[in-house]
């Protein structure tokens, strides 16, 4: 496969995954992130430097596996977190998507993301820098890392997977 055949794969696979949590497709949404994958979304310690240990420093958000971000979804789908209900509605957009690296399987991808989202009547948005580790497994890419960083961090909401 070329690079350009590869890079539109990537930016495709990314805008569907984008989509799904649009949707509310939480089935599919979840099926695109690998058993092993790793959410991270880290903490700022000063003005131009972020946490890079999720283990030993502050996150916003980290999940060591799928079984976090199962766990997450399943509580929003029951409506068990109140944080989370009513759901917003929500539109991801993803830009300047660059392959850093491809080795073997696995590709790492950087992209610049923003979340418009609109919860009773208010209206407002996150957006920043996403790297991902994708693998190639079989015919389909799976999400193995997602790490974002949040650049508007004065959070004044509530901030949840789906709006990452």
């Amino acid at each position: 496969m070329s690079n350009a055949e590869l890079h539109y794969q990537i930016k495709q696979f990314l805008y569907a995954n984008a989509h799904k949590c649009d949707q509310k497709d939480w089935k599919g949404y979840i099926e695109d992130f690998s058993e092993d994958m790793i959410f991270h979304v880290p903490q700022w310690k000063s003005e131009h430097e972020y946490t890079t240990n999720p283990k030993r420093e502050m996150s916003l958000i980290y999940y060591a596996n799928r079984g976090g971000l199962e766990d997450r979804i399943f509580r929003v789908e029951t409506e068990k977190s109140s944080s989370a209900y009513p759901l917003p509605r929500t539109l991801h957009q993803l830009s300047n998507i660059q392959i850093v690296k491809s080795a073997q399987d696995e590709i790492e991808v950087t992209a610049g993301w923003d979340t418009s989202y609109v919860r009773m009547e208010n209206a407002n948005r996150f957006f920043g820098h996403v790297n991902y580790k994708i693998r190639k497994e079989g015919d389909q890419f799976k999400i193995c890392a997602k790490q974002v960083i949040l650049l508007n961090d004065k959070i004044n909401a509530v901030l949840d997977f789906y709006h990452l």
